[in-house]
């Protein structure tokens, strides 16, 4: 395997110094139980998780100041969770002004812990050291158990309050071979508390991406997830020693690369930036970027300076190659990102972050900016120095996609004009809603003339919007902007929508705040909807990340005896409805499999009528799963998805 080019820095010494003088106390901890949404974001499964999130970076962190070497996750039959590492164990000697153990005031006590001024921890991910007292004190137990120094200590806790003094004991009171085994760690066990949280049930397949995710970001740590609860009962384990370089290589799995991942990574000051990237022949950007584990998802001013230093390399080697003249108009910034899937990860003193906002989305030091964009530009010039022949090909492949921005600015401009008109600029096939405020207006976008025409004769026109769909749209998961607008059924949904398309999209522009796919249930239906949400995804994912794109649920079934009637939309509600309204009488059952078999009171009452229908809201729950999919399904790789439907045809439902 060839070598990945890498811009290195020399490594600093690991600095061991942690005890009780490393501990330092903010302020108290009455406050978390009474406004937990403050410390955790929410209190339902999402807050549930951070919970877990906040123990299990506090392991990450031991491994990122270079002492733990493995995480333990295991959730409990009794549906507490428990985190084990094998680091150097939180301090147990006494804090002297506190005359208490320093394991007692970090479970204890808010803002209490190593990252706070002192050098036991330099880069974190947690919540500013607060993490393991905000779970202990929304926990309706926990105990933690430290090894050090030979001795096993232990202490237990009921929601933030201390139960037991700190004690020495023979064993661990968990019952695994790897806990007994560890010559030092902590052990942090709690069971959630349900006066807090709506729900106190992990999802496995949750917490496996939260630490599949850590895996890349901090190589050669393992993670071990073990689910021993009743009849649940499965493990996997995490292992990356190419770190994001390995990430690059999951994220572009299923697309055809154009070179070898770019790696570069260098400390300056006490910054650390890792970058890696790589393109392939595709047209879409997927880039993720993270400060010390924390996935800011709206990105900030360390992505900005990677972009930035991306755009400014490509043109400077093209011009110095002679690819581009220097009249020329140069590569844009978007040029740069089509095919491009990159990983931006700084690593940075904790006591220096600012994020915007609670969840920490988004980075917002401004000094930060710079020292990417340095780094970055000189690594990728030192790249395109050493490696002409991939150069030339990134260099093709932004060129490439200049020119079809340039191809498709005259016909994206002229139908953003339409765009911005009203009334007749609309869509022909479009009947508009009475409504002006779009986050009471509803658009269906409905298969077919036939079920079009009875939605429009059934909709309350007042704020319910139909455009109907002719046929099978374009497939734009492999295909330019230029082509997609120029299609005429995805061109009157951009039309539609008012938001325009591309770089110069405008989401607060958009007409509807509900947007409604309704196709009929059989297979051209169902691809019908995947075509759809494709293009959503690739080319308006604000519409999806807002919670604004739905799936219309017709009902599958009529059942009728006499003159009673019921409506089922699935098997189990078919065969309840059956032994309803029987009773010995002749039942009749009908199986819909288009909505033009409905009339237009029928298509109203079942299907879209906020009294009684039932709508599917799309989300996007992980981005790098979905993203695989909808390559692996969508593009033009055909091996993948053969395997995916020889290894998944035994689930399919066939409508024969």
């Amino acid at each position: 395997m060839a070598k990945t080019p890498a811009v290195k820095s020399k490594e600093k010494p690991l600095r061991s110094e942690y005890g009780a003088a490393q501990i330092q106390v903010l302020e108290g901890l009455e406050p978390v139980r009474k406004r937990p949404g403050m410390y955790i974001g929410s209190t339902d499964i999402i807050g549930l998780h951070e919970s877990l999130r906040e123990i299990i970076d506090n392991s990450v962190d031991e491994a990122l100041a270079g002492f733990a070497k493995n995480v333990w996750i295991t959730l409990n039959d009794d549906g507490s969770a428990t985190v084990v590492d094998d680091g150097r164990g939180i301090p147990v000697d006494v804090m002297p002004q506190y005359k208490k153990s320093a394991l007692e005031i970090v479970m204890t006590k808010l803002h209490a812990g190593g990252k706070f001024g002192g050098s036991a921890y330099k880069i974190s991910g947690g919540l500013h050291g607060v993490g393991a007292s905000v779970v202990n004190a929304l926990s309706e137990w926990m105990w933690a158990e430290v090894k050090r120094e030979g001795k096993v200590y232990t202490q237990e806790y009921s929601r933030g309050n201390v139960k037991t003094k700190l004690e020495v004991v023979k064993n661990s009171r968990l019952d695994h071979d790897f806990v007994h085994g560890l010559a030092s760690g902590t052990l942090i066990t709690f069971m959630p508390d349900s006066q807090i949280f709506s729900t106190i049930n992990f999802e496995f397949d949750t917490i496996k991406r939260l630490i599949r995710e850590r895996a890349y970001l901090v190589p050669n740590l393992y993670f071990h997830l073990l689910d021993k609860r009743k009849d649940k009962e499965q493990e996997v384990h995490y292992y990356f020693e190419g770190g994001i370089t390995s990430l690059i290589s999951k994220l572009n799995e299923n697309k055809p690369a154009i070179h070898k991942v770019i790696y570069i990574d260098k400390m300056e000051g006490e910054v650390d930036v890792s970058v890696a990237l790589q393109y392939n022949d595709g047209y879409t950007e997927n880039v993720e970027s993270y400060v010390n584990v924390i996935n800011t998802i709206n990105g900030g001013t360390h992505l900005t300076g990677f972009r930035m230093a991306l755009t400014r390399a490509i043109n400077d080697y093209g011009k110095k190659i002679g690819s581009f003249k220097e009249d020329e108009e140069g590569i844009t910034g978007d040029d740069t990102r089509e095919g491009l899937t990159a990983v931006v990860y700084v690593k940075m003193p904790q006591d220096n972050i600012q994020f915007e906002g609670q969840t920490k989305g988004k980075l917002g030091n401004a000094e930060i900016q710079p020292v990417v964009m340095s780094i970055v530009r000189d690594g990728l010039s030192t790249f395109f120095e050493e490696n002409p022949s991939d150069a030339r090909k990134i260099l093709e492949k932004v060129y490439l996609a200049a020119k079809a921005r340039l191809a498709a600015k005259a016909a994206k401009e002229a139908i953003l004009r339409k765009g911005a008109l009203e009334g007749s600029s609309l869509p022909g096939k479009l009947a508009d809603c009475q409504e002006k405020d779009p986050s009471i207006s509803e658009l269906y976008l409905v298969e077919g003339d036939s079920a079009g025409g009875s939605a429009k004769q059934g909709r309350d026109r007042k704020f319910q919007a139909i455009l109907p769909l002719k046929g099978k749209i374009l497939n734009t998961e492999r295909a330019r902007l230029d082509r997609i607008i120029e299609h005429e059924e995805v061109k009157n949904i951009i039309v539609a929508l008012g938001m325009g398309i591309g770089e110069t999209i405008k989401f607060e522009k958009l007409r509807y705040h509900r947007i409604i796919i309704m196709t009929d249930a059989d297979v051209d239906g169902e691809h019908i909807e995947t075509l759809v949400l494709t293009f959503f995804y690739r080319h308006m994912p604000e519409v999806v990340k807002e919670g604004y794109l739905y799936i219309a649920m017709p009902p599958l079934y009529k059942i009728s005896a006499g003159k009673d009637f019921r409506y089922a939309y699935t098997e189990e509600e078919r065969d309840a409805a059956v032994k309803e309204i029987g009773n010995g009488r002749s039942v009749s059952i009908q199986r819909y499999k288009g909505l033009g078999e409905m009339n237009p009171d029928q298509l109203w009452e079942t299907t879209m009528n906020p009294a009684n229908r039932i709508l599917k809201q799309v989300s996007i729950e992980d981005a790098e799963e979905a993203d695989a999919i909808f390559t692996m399904l969508m593009g033009d790789e055909v091996p993948p998805r053969k395997h995916f439907i020889q290894s998944n045809a035994k689930n399919a439902t066939l409508d024969i």
